[in-house]
């Protein structure tokens, strides 16, 4: 990367050189940091914040936070400290806790997509760097939300959304996983409106519009995450509950029912949970995730409330994290299927505990599934090496990442293992990796090494490791699994592909919910593309999967639609993608749009998106941008 000066000032800087590499974990305390990561700036390995205290204003007229963001930091002996920033307006840096003292700072060229690096003056002295800022119109962690977009009309909303390397967006810091900081803010926000932190949080609004939040147990910076609107809380347990609109109260307490049950099943495999309280936000459905793992509040997406619990996988997975990622996190987003690849396997064992066998075979199949369509879209693309579940995202956007390989290929990955080595073992193995690791980062060379002195080695075991991490595809030794609820459904497809009218007439009595949202997503993915738009119709009729189905079957059925030609439930599909901003369920429908040989469709993809991409983050929004006007197009 340049560095390019833009102010001028009566000093030179000395820049961060490049790191030693290490295969080992990355302790959090005092501990000097020997990694590096190509997505910051910041010179960690020489300087880093111990703690970090945000005093925030929460402008929902103008859209704006402003804010001072006070770092406590490490003891070195450097004359500078480098921070990560992206379209903020930096005002002032002080030096000193009490009492500041103007400093001179640098700003560098901006890049894409690492934003700027933030080269503050300091002397061997300094303990506390305040830097003033406020943020742009064009800040990519906040999304901003008129009334009208949230469930009750009445009130704003705003959230905010850091990973993989947005925080630095909202809040000047040095935003890298390696570094794992405590943290305190306190807020200020409109009195009528609610504010929560991934930190301890009030449960009622107060007439001030003030709140002060801690969390004190050291964490990476895309996990600091704020919440600001008309929020209520439902308790569900001793240590959970649920933040969400007033008008969701009821339904969240009906969904998210089995939550408590999920801790204590979470707790018996891995040990204890070490963050007092998980509680979930249902943010508005603009959010691009599914959910996303803040520690003590996982923000999650209002799809999760499909009215059958069909959709608490999800919510298993964000808990899981409270082990995978957020106790023991990836170092450099190059590993980032070590939180992924360990939550999805979490979950599922998370599921069985509950539920059963049966039903987490079935969600392990229909993952099998979607790695399959990743595998072959990624080995067909500019990146074919993106299927190794170890990476190398230098230049490119860690987002790119995140896909089927680091969760299902790195589940797989582990379930394999302990198909090999013994569920007893190898739960007493990830038992002691999450207790030996805790609160620490670690990279995949470093999990390798633990792996083989810890389990197989031990047990005199020979495993094709570097296969699995090194190598693309799926080795051979990969475990399978079956279900017969979905081998059922993908008869009754077939059935249908070969031109047996099962759906019609007066005698057809199949419903929707006689199935699970997953027989169904394996239904509609075993139908064929040659069927014609009459056959699909005809289903559409009996099933309604355009009209009344939840989120992700809608997202299933509108790719199937795409491709067999049935265009009239567009309207249906407009519907959808006008107030989904969940990424995994719009991205696929314009990919399809983008991809059909009707040449219609794209043009009427690029007419829907112009309609909808204001009720979508940054995330879903650069997403699908993307999808219909790649660069160089």
């Amino acid at each position: 990367m340049n560095y390019k000066l833009v102010y001028f000032l009566p000093f030179l800087f000395l820049l961060a050189g490049c790191a030693t590499k290490s295969n080992s974990p990355i302790n959090s305390n005092d501990d000097l940091i020997t990694s590096s990561d190509v997505h910051s700036y910041s010179n960690v390995n020489e300087i880093r914040t111990v703690h970090l205290h945000l005093d925030l204003d929460v402008n929902f007229e103008n859209k704006t936070v402003y804010g001072v963001a006070r770092h406590k930091m490490s003891k070195h002996n450097v004359d500078t400290a480098i921070f990560d920033v992206k379209k903020l307006d930096i005002s002032r840096v002080t030096l000193g806790n009490k009492e500041e003292v103007e400093t001179d700072f640098v700003l560098g060229e901006e890049d894409e997509i690492l934003g700027r690096p933030l080269s503050v003056k300091i002397t061997e002295e300094t303990e506390y760097i305040n830097i003033y800022y406020q943020t742009t119109e064009e800040t990519e962690a906040i999304d901003w939300l008129p009334a009208e977009l949230t469930s009750g009309k009445k009130f704003p909303f705003m959230y905010t959304q850091g990973q993989a390397i947005l925080t630095r967006s909202w809040i000047p810091l040095q935003d890298t996983p390696l570094n794992r900081i405590t943290y305190s803010a306190d807020v200020k926000v409109p009195s009528q409106l609610l504010a929560v932190m991934s930190a301890s949080n009030p449960t009622k609004a107060n007439n001030e519009g003030k709140y002060h939040f801690e969390m004190e147990q050291r964490i990476p910076a895309y996990l600091i995450a704020i919440a600001v609107g008309n929020i209520t809380y439902t308790p569900l347990g001793k240590n959970s509950g649920v933040y969400s609109e007033p008008e969701l109260a009821q339904q969240c307490a009906y969904e998210f029912v089995d939550l408590p049950k999920m801790i204590r099943a979470a707790e018996s495999l891995y040990g204890a949970y070490r963050w007092e309280q998980f509680d979930m936000i249902i943010l508005p459905y603009s959010f691009p995730f599914g959910g996303m793992e803040n520690p003590r509040l996982t923000f999650a997406n209002p799809t999760l409330l499909a009215g059958d619990r069909s959709m608490v996988a999800v919510v298993a997975h964000e808990l899981a994290h409270s082990w995978s990622g957020n106790l023991v996190t990836n170092a450099t987003w190059d590993d980032f299927w070590l939180n992924e690849g360990f939550t999805v396997y979490f979950e599922t064992r998370i599921m069985e505990k509950i539920y059963g066998k049966e039903v987490s075979d079935i969600h392990n199949v229909i993952q099998r599934q979607e790695l399959d369509i990743a595998l072959s879209d990624i080995e067909n693309s500019e990146h074919p090496e993106d299927t190794h579940l170890k990476l190398h995202l230098e230049e490119r956007n860690p987002d790119e990442g995140m896909t089927d390989i680091a969760y299902t290929k790195g589940a797989y990955f582990l379930r394999t293992i302990e198909s090999v080595v013994g569920r007893k073992k190898f739960d007493a193995f990830l038992r002691n990796y999450f207790d030996a690791h805790a609160f620490e980062t670690i990279n995949t060379e470093g999990f390798v090494a633990y792996l083989n002195k810890e389990l197989f080695e031990p047990n005199d075991i020979t495993f094709n490791t570097d296969e699995w991490i090194y190598q693309p595809g799926i080795p051979e030794n990969c475990v399978t699994f079956h279900s017969e609820r979905l081998e059922r459904m993908n008869t009754l497809a077939e059935k249908i592909n070969q031109g047996e009218a099962i759906f019609i007439g007066k005698d057809a009595k199949m419903k929707r919910d006689d199935h699970t949202t997953q027989e169904w997503q394996a239904f509609i993915r075993g139908l064929s593309t040659d069927l014609k738009p009459s056959d699909l119709k005809k289903i559409d009729d009996q099933l309604h999967f355009s009209s009344e189905s939840n989120a992700a079957l809608k997202s299933e059925w509108f790719q199937l639609a795409i491709k067999v030609g049935y265009t009239e439930i567009r309207p249906d599909m407009e519907a959808h993608l006008t107030k989904i901003g969940r990424r995994w369920f719009i991205e696929g429908i314009y990919q399809a749009l983008k991809d059909s040989k009707n040449p219609d469709d794209l043009a009427w993809a690029k007419t829907v998106f112009a309609k909808a991409k204001n009720n979508y983050h940054f995330v879903s929004k650069s997403t699908i941008q993307e999808i219909l006007y790649p660069k160089g197009t």
